[in-house]
């Protein structure tokens, strides 16, 4: 039996040919209900606008792949890099300001749906280290800072105990808005692939901009983001490179939280990657000692 040729577009509905057939809109709800298994996601809530997004085909990564991640054999203690100048410094800050306008508008994923505010991040225009996370949670969202709850709180210690600022680095996440169960804004998870795919541009646009000496990952989702690579357990601690610039993956604050927080081994298996990162840009790393309690 041949399948019938699709209908022409109505007159007067300019949308009408993206209008995807019964058969694709069947195929594409069950490509979204088994990335939703995947993800342990069990019961949903539907309404019309959303249905009518997951009728269409799932996106998949359309924009370019990560540039090609390459582990690095050795890291030789760096030089610090010269100080930008001011007409340097300010035009990093209104191209990312410009950057953080775009995110403001952006409508490319599910997620804009629910978002309080976008999460761009925050910090110097020509930092020596970038930190990336996974997304914003819930006091990100409200507050549209990255890494200001509890996972925050503990990453500015982390920071401090380098002997830096948060103003010195600059923070930022994969995604740019925050991501949650059903989009019920009540419990975070990871964000997609799909989401990942939707927001990476902004990111990478930011780091073109800042042009960070060492760029730290945090946690699983911003390796993957930024490298392809899954697998934060196997590959921390393991030098790679994006785009020229090496990167260490590290776990996520929110991840040594869940394990004890500070003063445990995992703590300390950070803390072994932050010395790493400060020797990598010519700074001597301040000596082992128990974390201010905060």
């Amino acid at each position: 039996m041949t399948e019938p040729s699709p209908k022409a577009p109505s007159a007067g509905r300019p949308d009408a040919a993206a209008t995807p057939s019964l058969a694709d809109a069947v195929a594409a709800l069950a490509s979204h209900v088994e990335m939703l298994i995947e993800e342990g996601v069990r019961e949903t809530e539907l309404d019309r606008e959303t249905l009518r997004e997951l009728s269409r085909p799932p996106r998949r990564p359309t924009v370019s792949a990560p540039p090609a991640s390459r582990p690095i054999a050795s890291t030789p203690a760096g030089t610090p890099a010269p100080k930008p100048t001011e007409a340097d410094l300010e035009a990093a800050r209104r191209r990312l300001q410009e950057i953080a306008a775009e995110i403001a508008e952006c409508r490319k994923c599910p997620l804009h749906r629910t978002r309080t505010q976008t999460v761009p991040g925050q910090g110097f225009p020509r930092p020596e280290i970038l930190f990336v996370g996974e997304g914003p949670g819930q006091d990100e969202d409200r507050q549209g800072l990255a890494f200001v709850g509890r996972a925050g709180a503990l990453l500015t210690r982390m920071i401090t105990a380098m002997g830096l600022s948060r103003e010195e680095v600059f923070i930022a996440n994969v995604v740019k808005c925050r991501a949650t169960e059903n989009y019920a804004m009540v419990k975070d998870r990871a964000p997609t692939l799909d989401e990942m795919q939707a927001c990476l541009p902004y990111l990478r646009a930011q780091i073109a901009v800042l042009r960070p000496q060492v760029i730290v990952t945090l946690g699983n989702a911003a390796l993957e983001g930024l490298t392809g690579l899954k697998g934060i357990t196997r590959l921390r601690g393991q030098w790679r490179e994006y785009d020229g610039v090496p990167l260490l993956p590290t776990y996520h604050p929110a991840f040594l939280l869940r394990g004890g927080g500070d003063d445990t081994a995992r703590y300390w298996d950070v803390w072994d990657d932050l010395c790493a990162v400060l020797r990598r840009i010519g700074r001597e790393p301040p000596p082992r000692k128990r974390p201010a309690a905060g």
